[in-house]
């Protein structure tokens, strides 16, 4: 029996090394209020002390790690995409103050509220 390999073009060793598995894209909710943007990040599995939250410029990233146990009967199940941990980057603009950021995780639901700026015609008054 014959076997037919192709080899890789470049194209496409380039592309394999540029798609990332290493995290996955959380389920969020976003609401707009006048003075906060409130954030609902649904991150089951994750503790407090996992999760990252940056406001780069314009982009909120909340970074949210699981805690990985190995088991003493470990076998691949193919569970490395259910298990990856969570990251969710958001173009927020740059109407926010970072300083004011607050975050809370209750089971497994990560609360972000993040203040808006005070306008200047506020600041004056």
């Amino acid at each position: 029996m014959h076997t037919i390999i192709h080899p890789l073009t470049p194209a496409s060793r380039t592309h394999r090394s540029v798609v990332s598995v290493d995290f996955r894209n959380p389920h969020y909710e976003c609401e707009q209020q006048a003075d906060a943007l409130k954030l609902a990040v649904y991150v089951p599995g994750v503790e407090a002390a996992g999760v990252e939250i940056s406001l780069r410029g314009p982009d909120l990233i909340v970074t949210a790690r699981k805690t990985h146990f190995v088991r003493i009967n470990w076998h691949a199940l193919h569970l490395e995409g259910a298990q990856r941990d969570y990251q969710l980057r958001l173009r927020v603009g740059h109407g926010f103050e970072p300083d004011g950021l607050s975050a809370e995780l209750t089971n497994g639901v990560l609360s972000v509220s993040i203040p808006r700026k005070a306008s200047s015609e506020q600041r004056v008054a």
